[in-house]
């Protein structure tokens, strides 16, 4: 995390320290200077590893990549047909090898090592391995941060897969596997509320360093939860504690997604990375605290002059013609969010730009909210992109709170006409361009605010719009969940989702 380093590298689920146990004669500290029960002694080992339970919400961005590339605002695109299967599989409905799809195991993967993590802290909040006590002020407040990374992992994989191994009381071990089955998501859900409403409890309003969890952004995640699941009187006084809180709207939408703009008036919660001290592997490309999708969605062969602003990329998750055809005339959003790689080079001739022309899938559109820019990144070039990845913005929360004064039963149309109004007006920077506040609307405006930051796909899932929107590829058998990695089945008897 940005200003929070860590030395973290590749942990997988089942540890974040290696016991022993049940070993005669046998030291620990003959072989390893720090054993499990040396840690969690003082003030600064609970907040190392507190900084160890964010760092799996760095390697979660490909949940963004694929919430628009199995929707209608993207296509996977890369260099041929041949490149990013697994984003191919995904893009062209291809059910019978999801469950083989790397890519889906590996965000499971993270967002269960983040639970493990999570769980592991939460487990000696009151004491330590040795039985003692270790107070320190903001302690409570650090631990508000951890029940909001649980809350969020346990999302991720909900919204992603539905029914999820749910599991509070430590992390898992060797044994644990084939005892685990699925809960019911009604179950993982009542665990994310239980989890956001301790953490508003004690989360304060700001934090000191950038990228610390606040009560805000805890009340939004806590408002889309309950969005999710059609409470919509919960989440609408919910929803508005953070729209009456310190954020705005930035005038120039562009420049939202500018490094300078990170962690700005219209930031809730963003997943911070760094370039300072690159760690980097091409062998787990996710596991760095760059940000890989930035390389992701860059033009292919992009070059030109010393003063063009951009690097290349591999081409993928284009966004559609579609999408671009949906922004109205004056719109600001599109060009934004859309970028036209021959436009650009045709408007600054000056540049010399160059470019691979025909990327698979080819739509003539790169995702401008990311796109790699010269001076943000080091080291290992094309895994260490600092951009953070925009989770929740200030326009999300707007379009949520106006949504659920729409559809619950106690909620207010003026209010919800209000909080469009806002988010229309700073796209086209007047008044001219309102529309009637209504379910249809808000949706629609959703997409537009939202593109290519990874909420199509799942706000067609939730408000069943899926079927229609996304044609006769889209197999209505699956629900709208992603395939349970096979491994998982294989390894722990999980049962599959349907339709795979």
């Amino acid at each position: 995390m940005k200003n929070i380093k860590n030395s973290i590298g590749l942990i997988m689920i089942l540890s974040i320290f290696v016991g022993c146990s049940d070993v005669v004669d046998f030291d620990p500290h003959d072989e390893y200077a720090v054993t499990e029960l040396d840690y969690l002694q003082t003030a600064a080992d609970y907040q190392t590893m507190a900084v160890s339970c964010y760092t799996p919400s760095q390697w979660l961005n490909g949940v963004m990549v694929l919430g628009d590339i199995a929707s209608d605002n993207a296509v996977a695109g890369g260099e041929n047909a041949s490149d990013v299967l697994t984003l191919q599989n995904i893009d062209d409905f291809d059910y019978q090898l999801l469950a083989n799809n790397s890519t889906l195991e590996d965000l499971w993967k993270s967002a269960y090592e983040g639970v493990n993590r999570t769980n592991y802290l939460l487990k000696y909040k009151d004491v330590n391995l040795l039985g003692n006590t270790v107070d320190f002020d903001g302690k409570d407040e650090l631990f508000g941060e951890i029940r909001f990374l649980r809350a969020y992992y346990y999302f991720t994989l909900t919204k992603m897969f539905g029914d999820v191994v749910l599991f509070t009381d430590g992390k898992l071990g060797i044994s644990d596997f084939g005892t685990l089955q699925r809960a019911p998501q009604a179950d993982v859900y009542a665990q994310i509320e239980t989890d956001l409403t301790a953490a508003i409890s004690v989360l304060p309003l700001s934090q000191g360093q950038q990228g610390r969890i606040t009560r805000y952004a805890a009340q939004a995640l806590l408002g889309k939860v309950y969005l999710y699941q059609e409470k919509f009187d919960l989440a609408a006084p919910m929803l508005e504690k953070v729209v009456n809180g310190p954020f705005s709207l930035i005038s120039d939408y562009d420049s939202i997604f500018l490094l300078e703009n990170e962690n700005g008036t219209e930031s809730v919660y963003e997943v911070q990375y760094s370039n300072g001290s690159p760690y980097y592997n091409w062998g787990g490309q996710t596991r760095g605290q760059g940000n890989y999708a930035v390389q992701q969605c860059g033009v292919r062969g992009f070059s030109g002059s010393a003063d063009m602003p951009y690097n290349p990329g591999w081409s993928t998750n284009l966004p559609t013609q579609d999408l671009a055809a949906a922004f109205e005339d004056g719109d600001q959003r599109k060009d934004a969010t859309c970028f036209d790689v021959a436009a650009y080079a045709a408007a600054n001739p000056s540049l010399n730009v160059t470019f691979q022309v025909a990327p698979f899938k080819n739509t003539d559109l790169y995702n401008k909210k990311y796109l790699p820019r010269k001076g943000q990144t080091s080291g290992q070039v094309e895994l260490n992109y600092e951009n953070n990845q925009r989770i929740i913005r200030y326009a999300d929360v707007l379009l949520m709170a106006a949504e659920a004064n729409l559809r619950g039963t106690s909620g207010s149309a003026s209010k919800a006409q209000t909080y469009l109004d806002r988010v229309r007006d700073r796209a086209f920077g007047d008044e001219d361009h309102r529309v009637t506040a209504t379910v249809d609307a808000i949706w629609e405006e959703r997409r537009l605010e939202l593109g290519m930051e990874g909420d199509r796909f799942f706000d067609l899932v939730r408000t069943g719009r899926a079927a229609a929107v996304l044609g006769s590829g889209y197999s209505t058998a699956t629900k709208g969940l992603f395939a349970i990695p096979q491994r998982e089945i294989n390894i722990s008897g999980l049962t599959q989702n349907d339709g795979y």
